[in-house]
């Protein structure tokens, strides 16, 4: 009775651990259950944003450390400067998402308007921002946790490693399972940090309390006395750090297709769910910071003159969360969460490198393989690759926040200029052509949101790369100018290939002659097989080739081959140096050099393993030969397979009882290995 085909007796390894760790493929047809609804879609896409609030308001709070404490009385105001510019960009992305629902984002708006140049410009920036996004967020995350358990602060990169690899897993499972995994934890720490500055308040203006931050009654110098244009150039660096707490905008406009429909409203409501909640929180901790007389300074070994004896600088969430809840419980939850959505918020750009790696694949900017989804319909390779960046940065600085953060938001203010500009001259163009009123007045609403918000990114893009230039900004600029570079030799290259396979217009010239090797390294079935099949495509000239590297086993290979009156010659190449690929290609190269319009065809027989750990147990001699035989003109490569029993349960039950009666025997003459075997599986 017929049960079907047999499986494997031992399942690949490496294909048992990826199903244990990313779960079973997805078909093609399944794509539209990844779709995200809003409520998902907000902690996918906007946790980056969300969660910059975390160490925003640090980097705002150290830079002014440098004037001393009075100058953290212009925290408020560099906030609230930080919030017009995340307003602005908020309201220009909802145009974006509106006009470009595709998912191409700010690369697409910039090609399409702007040129390819612009374009790819704008993609080199925010694939390096998207990695620096991983990198920033991990380390922030253990720099929180770090405050409240010193295990955690003394192996900080070793844990953010580990981060970057479980966030890794868990996206490579596929977009809404990641979605659904981040969600509660994103709208945690929303609940917490917004309940951590709504119970502050409600302490200090209704219940009358006296809150103070740990770091309240620390006494702190100035590392320079600063005036004039140098406090006005230290305010405008405060501004460009703050200023990180719009990364992760730009993530919702590359991610329109993974929302539900309609996409392009659900995004445009995500993002202003998304403004509204981040200017909450970041204003909410500033003021919180001010009125708890909270103090952060960047060197706290220099600048922190008086204090207890082993004193270890908390993070501004954390030392909020003790001054308004104490050092209980709600301390542990407060710091738990806003290190988890620290993690988690690296979730942005693994949703959107991923998205714009496939983008610029398509379009031929980057490798192929970028393109296509894995088996859980995510996009598996662009994950790999950025997770790896990743990982070289985290080690590189040692998981150094006030390090990394200098890398940041230089491409991301650079891709939202560029994008703003490109949408300009989009609405340029409809409005040429729009004879509809109301149509025209929406344009003109949308093409002004556009006009100011380039004008105010470009500003702030102007003043990124005044103040953070040589604080490290420059290796960010450097990476583009690379990655742009690159981009364009792989496009070149892809091109150049596309030129050379375009069929030409006059018919193929017909090859005069087919002349047909088949190697032997041994009279076995893989190798009368070979020659039965080369036979078969009747050349006009076939010979057995072997190569002698000893004159014992060439012997036998000649006798045997007589023996079984194989009616095709064999030829035999010496090969004094005990080489077997370059005699082979030398006699090749001889054959083309005869005749040159005539063809090789060179039969290589191959058996073929059914487990992992038979590959080691033989050489590799046919791979290589392949491997060579590939770059000569003019010459076909044909493997002919011979499936080992391994192969096959029914196979191998059959060899099994084979064997059983044999071995008893004792073993027979001439049964040695053959360590020159170019039968070898690849």
């Amino acid at each position: 009775m017929h049960r079907g085909p047999y499986p494997s007796l031992v399942a690949n390894p490496t294909s048992v651990l990826k199903r244990l760790l990313l779960g079973r493929p997805f078909r093609s047809d399944r794509l539209h259950h990844t779709l995200l609804p809003k409520r998902i879609a907000l902690p996918v896409f906007a946790s980056d944003a969300l969660s910059s609030v975390a160490y925003a308001p640090d980097e705002i709070l150290l830079t002014l450390s440098i004037a001393g404490a009075s100058a953290y009385l212009y925290s408020p105001w560099v906030a609230l400067a930080v919030v017009v510019v995340m307003l602005t960009v908020v309201a220009s992305y909802r145009q974006n998402v509106h006009a470009y629902p595709s998912g191409g984002g700010d690369y697409e708006v910039a090609t399409v308007n702007l040129g390819p140049k612009f374009g790819l410009g704008v993609a080199s920036a925010l694939l390096v921002d998207y990695v620096l996004t991983v990198a920033v967020s991990v380390a922030a995350g253990v720099a929180n946790l770090g405050s409240v358990v010193p295990y955690v602060a003394e192996h900080k990169v070793a844990i953010a490693v580990i981060a970057v690899v479980l966030l890794t897993a868990i996206n490579l499972r596929g977009i809404r399972e990641s979605g659904i995994a981040f969600a509660i934890p994103t709208y945690g720490f929303m609940i917490v940090i917004i309940g951590m500055i709504l119970t502050g308040l409600f302490r200090l203006f209704v219940m009358g309390d006296d809150l103070r931050a740990p770091s309240a009654d620390l006494t702190i110098v100035a590392e320079a006395d600063l005036t004039g244009f140098a406090l006005f150039f230290l305010l405008l660096r405060a501004f460009s750090s703050g200023c990180a707490a719009l990364t992760g905008v730009e993530a919702i406009s590359n991610g329109v297709p993974a929302f539900k429909p309609p996409k392009s409203r659900n995004a445009a409501t995500t993002l202003l769910l998304l403004g509204t909640v981040a200017v909450t929180m970041l204003v909410g901790i500033v003021a919180l910071s001010r009125m708890t007389d909270l103090q952060y300074v960047e060197d706290p070994a220099r600048q922190i003159v008086s204090g207890p004896a082993g004193y270890v600088q908390k993070t501004v969430t954390t030392q909020l969360g003790e001054a308004v809840f104490g050092s209980g419980l709600l301390l542990y939850v407060v710091a738990g969460a806003t290190a988890l959505i620290l993690f988690l918020a690296a979730n942005t750009a693994f949703n959107g490198f991923p998205v714009l790696g496939s983008i610029l694949a398509q379009d031929r900017y980057l490798p192929r393989q970028l393109h296509t989804r894995g088996d859980r319909l995510a996009f598996s390779n662009g994950i790999g690759f950025l997770s790896a960046f990743a990982v070289v940065l985290i080690i590189s600085f040692q998981a150094e926040v006030s390090r990394l953060i200098q890398l940041y938001i230089v491409g991301v203010f650079v891709s939202f200029t560029l994008s703003q500009a490109g949408m300009l001259r989009h609405w340029n163009k409809l409005l040429r052509t729009e004879r509809d009123p109301a149509v025209r007045r929406q344009m003109h609403r949308s093409r002004a949101i556009n006009g100011f918000g380039m004008m105010l990114t470009g500003a702030v893009l102007v003043v990124v790369l005044v103040t953070k230039f040589t604080h490290g900004a420059w290796i960010a600029i450097a990476a583009m100018a690379v990655i742009y570079l690159v981009m364009l030799g792989i496009r070149r290259h892809y091109d150049t290939v596309a030129l050379e396979l375009d069929p030409a217009d006059d018919k193929p010239v017909l090859p005069a002659r087919n002349h047909a090797i088949v190697l032997v390294s041994k009279v076995h079935q893989p190798t009368l097989r070979a020659v039965a099949y080369a036979q078969a495509t009747r050349p006009d000239t076939l010979t057995g080739l072997t190569v002698n590297v000893d004159e014992a086993d060439t012997r036998k290979i000649q006798a045997e081959w007589d023996a079984r009156e194989i009616s095709v010659p064999l030829t035999v190449i010496e090969s004094p140096y005990r080489e077997i690929t370059r005699p082979i290609i030398d006699y090749v190269k001889s054959l083309r050099r005869a005749s040159p319009r005539d063809v090789v065809t060179v039969f290589i027989p191959e058996y073929v393993v059914g487990k992992w750990w038979e590959h080691l147990l033989h050489n590799q001699s046919a791979l290589r030969i392949k491997g060579r035989l590939l770059f000569e003109p003019g010459v076909m490569v044909t493997s002919v397979p011979w499936q080992l029993a391994s192969t096959s349960t029914k196979d191998l039950d059959r060899l099994d009882r084979s064997l059983s009666h044999r071995l008893p025997r004792g073993p027979r003459a001439g049964d040695e290995s053959d360590d020159r075997e170019t039968a070898a599986k690849p």
